[in-house]
């Protein structure tokens, strides 16, 4: 077994991630609460993925964030409450349903999401492009490598 010393890389990541996460949750409650006082800090992660990719199975949604079923039926439903995400038949599948963005939610979506990109953009303004465009490489691979 290798020395807590053999693994101070390892040590200072988690600590590293530990507060980024928490800070990023913080983060996610307000601009889920920016969006709509009624939204979960979970389901903005949902938006965003909806707006990237877009419509989407709620099956492939719940495998994506490697959620049950249940949830995220449960947190689709809350959005569509809100009249954020409406639910289509998916043409492929009469027997399955399509979720993506409603006009609105749309709309109330890129203007909080604008203002995120513009926070971390006074954040990392002492930061050059290149060290910008490295962490979210290095970010796509860390979260590409937890897909399995």
């Amino acid at each position: 077994m290798q020395g807590s010393g053999d693994q101070a890389e390892f040590l200072a990541l988690e600590r590293e991630l530990s507060v980024f996460l928490r800070r990023a949750r913080a983060s996610s409650g307000e601009m889920a609460r920016e969006l709509h006082p009624e939204l979960e800090p979970a389901a903005y992660g949902l938006l965003v993925r909806l707006e990237d990719a877009g419509r989407q199975r709620a099956t492939d949604l719940a495998a994506y964030f490697g959620v049950g079923k249940a949830t995220m039926s449960r947190q689709l439903r809350a959005l569509e409450d809100l009249g954020l995400v409406a639910r289509e038949p998916d043409p492929a599948d009469g027997r399955a349903y399509l979720i993506g963005l409603t006009p609105e939610g749309r709309e109330r979506f890129l203007r909080v999401r604008d203002a995120r990109r513009e926070q971390y953009m006074r954040k990392l303004a002492g930061w050059d492009r290149g060290e910008v465009a490295e962490l979210a490489r290095l970010l796509n691979q860390l979260n590409a490598g937890t897909d399995s």
